[in-house]
């Protein structure tokens, strides 16, 4: 990618929307399930996978977990999107608000 094609896709990556959320990490093995908020959530499955393989994931359940049972017993779900319209001023206290009710709900441990 040369000169100006390489500009044209530097510019469409900064612009590019991201989706802010909470997303469930839920092993099918044991039932257990963890859940985290994220401002990007098309990107932070790879993250959490990521960690997990190289064993660096900062919440020790969920890393035993997975080295116990393998990545083959873990599934990622998305629970709730945020909406394009919510500022983002807002959208931190809201993420927190939204993942305290999920946590609640599914009984879940934090990521």
């Amino acid at each position: 990618m040369k000169g100006e094609a390489r500009k044209a896709a530097i510019a469409a990556y900064k612009e590019r929307k991201t989706a802010a959320g909470i997303y469930a990490v839920r092993c099918t093995a044991t039932g257990e399930v963890w859940v985290g908020q994220s401002p990007n959530l098309d990107t932070v499955q790879n993250r959490v996978w990521f960690t997990l393989r190289v064993a660096g994931n900062l919440n020790r359940a969920l890393q035993k977990a997975w080295d116990d049972h393998g990545a083959e017993h873990f599934t990622f779900d998305v629970v709730e999107r945020l909406e394009d319209d919510d500022l983002a001023y807002s959208r931190d206290a809201l993420l927190k608000e939204r993942l305290a009710r999920w946590r609640a709900e599914l009984q879940a441990a934090l990521i």
